[in-house]
């Protein structure tokens, strides 16, 4: 029929060890995230060639993540021919949507009444996504894994309809508490670090600011930021823990505010140091951009479905701080 979709967006929820990549992005040459979760769904949809991705955080090399949100636009025929041929059951209008959190999928029915045929659209659904992940699993190596995937909800952006991304990046400051098995998730400093100090430190750049001092600028692009938590806390392993979260980040955000911190916590700053350089506006020699093994993307929060595509079409704004825009 004429009106039958011809593409599908799929949500892809996965996580990858990020020392063998040279980051998200296809770079030739390079072994990369992007080519190869491309190049496993090309195979498995059997596609003439691999997919384009869209994703939520860009991540840099040997940098990991256990919360990577990306999309893929695919030939509507192939999503069912991927998991042996089972196809979802509209309940209105033939439409379904996946939910925004952990990929699982629900169908719409109409006036809030769940028919039989529904029910079965939904097992239907649930099948062929666990037909999908289990050929993704069988085709990707070992440092990736896709925990969910699914059609995605009418609006859905995996960059643009994020409200939030949060990172965490690990330190470990004892040398007797030094794990060999996690060196290549773990930044090991062995200065005692003042977490009080570093977390006073920080407090002062939570909200929106310019942050092109922590940032390296890209040509047309912000590098306004809302800074939503930065914080500092012991885990069980004693390893000292930043969680960071913010709207979206620039490059090498996280790591040279880690690193401005980490000045502080090991007492070469004083807790207002960090805070200066924000408000210099200008990158700072003397901020280091600490090594990207410590640092994963842990999880990336998107609106309600109904907001999705509101929410992306605001992102799309290009924001201007007030006092680097002269108004």
């Amino acid at each position: 029929m004429d009106d039958e979709p011809r593409s599908v967006r799929l949500r892809i929820d996965l996580a990858y060890d990020g020392s063998g990549f040279s980051g998200w992005a296809a770079q030739p040459g390079r072994r990369t995230v992007e080519d190869v979760l491309a190049a496993a769904l090309g195979r498995i949809l059997r596609l003439p060639h691999p997919p384009g991705l869209t994703v939520a955080g860009r991540t840099d090399a040997g940098v990991h993540a256990r919360g990577q949100v990306a999309h893929a636009d695919v030939p509507a025929a192939g999503w069912p021919a991927a998991a042996g041929g089972q196809v979802s059951t509209a309940a209105a209008g033939g439409q379904a949507s996946t939910a925004a959190a952990g990929g699982q999928a629900s169908t719409a029915a109409a006036g809030g009444q769940v028919s039989t045929a529904a029910a079965g659209g939904q097992a239907n659904t649930a099948a062929a996504d666990r037909g999908v992940l289990a050929r993704l699993a069988a085709v990707l190596p070992a440092d990736v894994r896709v925990h969910a995937v699914g059609p995605a909800p009418d609006g859905f952006d995996a960059r643009f309809s994020a409200l939030w991304r949060r990172y965490s990046y690990r330190v470990c400051d004892d040398p007797a508490r030094a794990d060999p098995l996690r060196r290549h998730e773990t930044l090991w400093s062995f200065r005692r670090l003042d977490l009080a100090a570093m977390n006073e430190a920080a407090r002062p750049l939570l909200g929106e600011h310019e942050f092109a001092a922590f940032c390296r600028r890209r040509p047309g692009a912000t590098t306004v930021r809302t800074l939503r938590a930065l914080d500092w806390r012991r885990d069980g392993d004693g390893l000292a823990v930043a969680t960071v979260v913010a709207d979206a980040f620039c490059h090498n955000m996280v790591r040279a505010l880690v690193g401005a911190l980490l000045a502080v916590g090991e007492g070469r700053r004083a807790p207002g140091w960090p805070a200066g350089v924000l408000a210099a506006a200008v990158r700072d020699p003397a901020v280091r951009v600490v090594a990207p093994h410590g640092l994963c993307l842990e999880e990336v929060g998107y609106p309600p479905p109904a907001e999705l595509a509101a929410r992306a079409a605001e992102t799309r704004n290009v924001r201007a701080y007030p006092s680097a825009s002269g108004c």
